[in-house]
């Protein structure tokens, strides 16, 4: 069997379904109860060495995403986008090589006048 001629362009790290429970919302109840939330995030850069070296430090740490995303949903905001703007803008400052960065914060059963099972956000970045 040959050799493929196919090169690693990039590669995607994604932590999903990150779940906390936060105090966010413009509603007064909202920041007393809380609610529960799922953090996404999704990481695209170059994984050339850390396909090739074993090491932690060549690549991006699940990890650290989940502490940055856990400092920000700590904080409380009337916006669900507003705290997905401090996550990404977090994971951006704390993280080299970042070719493209998604982030989704999901509100589970937000307070409205009717049934909805989650509201979500979703924020691109390139």
């Amino acid at each position: 069997m040959a050799k493929s001629d196919l090169k690693l362009k990039s590669g995607v790290l994604s932590v999903q379904g990150i779940q906390f429970y936060a105090y966010h919302g413009c509603l007064p109840e909202e920041t007393k109860i809380g609610s529960e939330y799922i953090v996404d995030v999704d990481v695209v850069g170059d994984f050339k060495t850390s396909v090739q070296e074993d090491e932690l430090k060549n690549t991006f740490d699940y990890t650290t995403i989940y502490n940055l995303a856990k400092k920000e949903m700590d904080i409380p905001s009337k916006l669900i986008e507003h705290v997905a703007g401090r996550i990404a803008n977090a994971i951006r400052n704390e993280m080299s090589g970042i070719k493209k960065l998604t982030i989704v914060v999901t509100k589970i059963n937000p307070p409205v006048n009717g049934n909805i099972a989650q509201s979500k956000i979703k924020l691109e970045y390139s």
